[in-house]
């Protein structure tokens, strides 16, 4: 899943993707991006216009509105589709209806189903749905972190909410779960949940997905500025897909897309030497 940031405040590319002056010609730099993205691999995106980052400053569901649908209405239902499944990332169901009328087919909401409408929107578009884990807001998750079992509690809270969107009508099959790397979770933790996949789709039964792209815990395994996060993270994403993820989410859409080709073929050469094979 590659990344596509319509903020001014990204933590990843500082609002570059904002920077086009017209409102159009914002949209036509982030369809550009978009075609790159999917170009290196990407088989699905991610349209985001309310940064999440730890302490991000609120915005309006309507200016969030405003950033990401006429993108989505572009990707989705201009003269030349961009040929793969769209995503909106949003905490704001009056936001995920929006964009799923202009023609995505997927919301990834980072706050485990905190707006209490966005299930019944979801169900009532027949859309897939990605239930993050998330205790708290942006602004207040990093204060007072606390787990005396991390995976049993995460697993917990997820499993409650993939119950609240299952009673609202949404197929457990449209279902994928994030265990919210970064969010609310100390370093420690986050690394721990890149190798979780596993065992929360074991528990839960439904797919997981794996977030830990530029995150700021990367750089207490592996030193260094944001910009130098790009080895780290595509490592994160090999030990993610190691360990279950269906789904990594990146902003280094070909680095990972060729590392993770890679070990595809070793593990195929493997296989076929195991057969007898030459």
């Amino acid at each position: 899943m590659g990344i596509v940031n319509l903020t001014p405040d990204s933590f990843f590319d500082g609002g570059k993707l904002m920077a086009g002056g017209s409102d159009d010609a914002n949209v036509s730099v982030a369809q550009r991006r978009c075609e790159q993205l999917v170009a290196h691999g990407a088989e699905l995106l991610d349209i985001g216009g309310e940064s999440t980052r730890p302490g991000a400053e609120s915005i309006t569901p309507e200016r969030e509105r405003a950033r990401i649908v006429p993108l989505i209405e572009r990707l989705c239902r201009g003269p030349v589709p961009i040929g793969v499944p769209v995503s909106v990332d949003t905490r704001h169901a009056a936001v995920a209806e929006a964009a799923l009328a202009a023609g995505a087919g997927i919301v990834n909401d980072i706050s485990g189903l905190a707006d209490s409408a966005m299930a019944d929107v979801v169900a009532a578009a027949r859309a897939g749905l990605v239930i993050g884990h998330l205790r708290g807001t942006p602004q207040t998750m990093q204060e007072g972190i606390h787990f005396v079992d991390l995976l049993n509690e995460v697993g917990d809270e997820l499993a409650a909410s993939i119950a609240r969107a299952q009673a609202a009508g949404v197929e457990r099959s449209a279902i994928m779960v994030d265990p919210g790397i970064g969010f609310g979770k100390t370093a420690e933790q986050s690394a721990a949940l890149v190798a979780s996949s596993s065992l929360l789709s074991q528990r839960l039964g439904v797919p997981v997905m794996i977030g830990a792209s530029r995150k700021s815990f990367l750089s207490t395994i592996a030193p260094g500025e944001l910009g130098e996060r790009a080895i780290a993270s595509v490592a994160a994403a090999m030990v993610a897909a190691m360990h279950g993820a269906a789904v990594v989410r990146v902003h280094d859409v070909r680095e990972t897309a060729l590392a993770l080709a890679v070990a595809r073929g070793v593990e195929a050469a493997l296989a076929a030497v195991r057969r007898g094979q030459p």
